[in-house]
């Protein structure tokens, strides 16, 4: 079971579980409401965490925000009955797979047209089993660009980045914590196509993230990471990004840059797929 965990004054999260693709979810509490950042994968995924926070005398959610529309982050609406706040594209994107009957051939029809892959129609059917009855819901409150939300003592500010992982992501800065929540807004593009990353989407992205004043940063699939861990990490992807830009598809430059940079005489695996995946896009 994921654990749930306090991170900082205002903010409760319940871990991400692999096995099934759980993201992260979270709890954001002020004086006057409770915020739920993400709906969870499934409704049981959804029940776990609310079951976690009743146990811990957490009051419950009062209302509902979406980073993006991946049914990872959106399956469990159904569960919390809220209303839900999403951008304009995660609105559109649920919309379009409201009324389908979940089968495995659904499903492959999915992976065909681009719109999942391989990978989340095996977590859709390890997470649901044979009983695939999804109600898909859209959300009540549209923004485009910002939005602020006032909790009572407790502002977060919800802002649309895009990106290559998905159209529609979003960034949620709880002002009062300087805890930023990233979505999977850095992650490579995973549907249509391999795995793919635009250098600069990459660095437009980092330069929009840099903008915040943040102590803590908290990725929907990884653990959450103190300002410092987090730039340590992401200084040599940003690095990598300014490589491709300068190189364009030069894989054999690029690959020596990054290891003069990192100082290594071998290039650690992670490198080696990520230089494949900003060529991958940077080439079309």
């Amino acid at each position: 079971m994921s654990q749930i965990e306090r991170i900082s004054k205002h903010i409760w999260i319940q871990h991400a579980d692999h096995k099934t693709d759980r993201p992260i979810l979270a709890a954001i509490v002020g004086d006057k409401r409770t915020l739920l950042l993400d709906a969870g994968n499934s409704p049981a995924h959804a029940a776990q965490f609310r079951e976690e926070l009743t146990r811990h005398n957490i009051r419950l959610p009062d209302l509902l925000v979406l980073t993006h529309w991946h049914w990872d982050h959106t399956f469990g609406m159904s569960e919390w009955k809220l209303p839900a706040i999403a951008n304009h594209q995660t609105a559109t994107r649920l919309g379009q797979l409201k009324g389908l009957i979940w089968t495995d051939e659904t499903l492959n029809e999915l992976i065909r047209g681009g719109i999942i892959n391989e990978a989340s129609a095996r977590h859709i059917q390890l997470e649901y089993g044979n009983n695939r009855d999804l109600h898909i819901i859209e959300p009540d409150v549209i923004f485009h660009d910002r939005l602020t939300i006032d909790l009572g003592g407790v502002l977060c500010e919800l802002e649309h980045v895009g990106g290559d992982h998905a159209e529609d992501s979003c960034l949620l800065y709880v002002k009062e914590d300087k805890t930023l929540f990233l979505g999977d807004a850095l992650g490579p593009a995973i549907y249509g196509g391999p795995y793919r990353y635009t250098s600069a989407n990459f660095l437009r992205l980092m330069e929009q993230v840099n903008r915040y004043d943040v102590q803590t940063y908290v990725e929907s699939h990884s653990r959450p990471a103190t300002a410092d861990d987090f730039h340590e990490d992401i200084k040599r992807y940003v690095q990598l990004a300014r490589y491709v830009e300068a190189f364009g598809d030069d894989h054999v430059r690029i690959t020596h840059e990054m290891k003069k940079y990192l100082k290594v005489y071998e290039l650690p695996n992670e490198f080696i797929k990520a230089i494949v995946w900003f060529l991958t896009s940077d080439a079309k």
